[in-house]
């Protein structure tokens, strides 16, 4: 019960200091990619090249046919990597939050758990880019929009849920030791090549499909591609769906937990 009120404590938080957290976010995002005469092309070029080499590997390399009905391999790529790529950075960037913010966690008036907020709101900015670029790419490619779009920000609020659940754990435990850096990069880099992002989860048998499924951003994948490519609507998946939310319930949980547990020793190790 206590940790419902807090929670709601913390939602009241942000709701009465909305403006400072933007400021926050548009001050880290200068700072991010401001900071150089190409700082923001380099935010953009890094995932786009990384796309082009992916679909020149796979598409004109292999000659991929496609993979699902008669969509471009290109779209069905882009579907699944661009909510890859704010997974990615908004963990990396929510990890090192305290630690990249030492001079706030001294404040006593300021509250530490919007950190990794800020952080996550700084690279949302520049998947809000990327999400523009995958439309426009549908629309390049003659595809209409369709109601089913209307699930894009439900994809959204589940994928900012995860990760800042994600980045309250890790964030913390970085203060204290510093190898979580180095771990939660192996496992990014490991995540994503077990997340079905450039493969097909229906190539793989059955009884490996579910193994797979248990990583909670392989729902917010598919969940994309239902959007703009299989039409379906996320209530089509009860089981899948409700598996979603208690896991994501249970990291947001944990990662409160022990964020507020280690909070007041913030200052110490700083």
């Amino acid at each position: 019960m206590k940790y419902i009120i807090e929670f709601k404590k913390f939602i009241g938080h942000l709701l009465n200091n909305k403006k400072l957290i933007f400021t926050l976010i548009k001050n880290d995002f200068k700072k991010q990619y401001l900071g150089s005469y190409l700082g923001l092309f380099w935010a953009f070029a890094q995932p786009l090249t990384f796309i082009l080499v992916i679909w020149f590997v796979f598409d004109v390399g292999f000659r991929s046919a496609p993979v699902s009905g008669d969509i471009p391999y290109f779209l069905w790529l882009i579907t699944g990597i661009i909510p890859w790529f704010f997974f990615a950075d908004a963990v990396s960037a929510g990890t090192n939050s305290i630690i990249s913010n030492d001079f706030l966690v001294k404040k006593v008036a300021f509250r530490v758990s919007i950190l990794p907020l800020v952080q996550i709101g700084s690279a949302f900015i520049i998947h809000i880019f990327l999400l523009s670029f995958l439309i426009i790419a549908f629309l390049l490619y003659g595809y209409t929009p369709t109601l089913y779009w209307l699930q894009i920000p439900y994809y959204l609020a589940l994928l900012i849920a995860l990760v800042l659940g994600i980045t309250w754990l890790t964030s913390s435990i970085r203060v204290f030791i510093k190898d979580i850096e180095s771990a939660i990069g192996i496992i990014i880099q490991i995540g994503f090549w077990a997340t079905p992002i450039f493969w097909n989860i229906s190539s793989i048998p059955m009884k490996y499909q579910q193994i797979i499924k248990l990583n909670p951003m392989t729902y917010i994948v598919d969940g994309f591609r239902d959007t703009f490519i299989n039409h379906v609507w996320f209530w089509e998946h009860p089981l899948y769906t409700l598996y979603f939310y208690i896991v994501t319930l249970f990291i947001i949980i944990v990662g409160a937990i022990v964020f507020r547990k280690l909070r007041p020793h913030f200052g110490d190790v700083l």
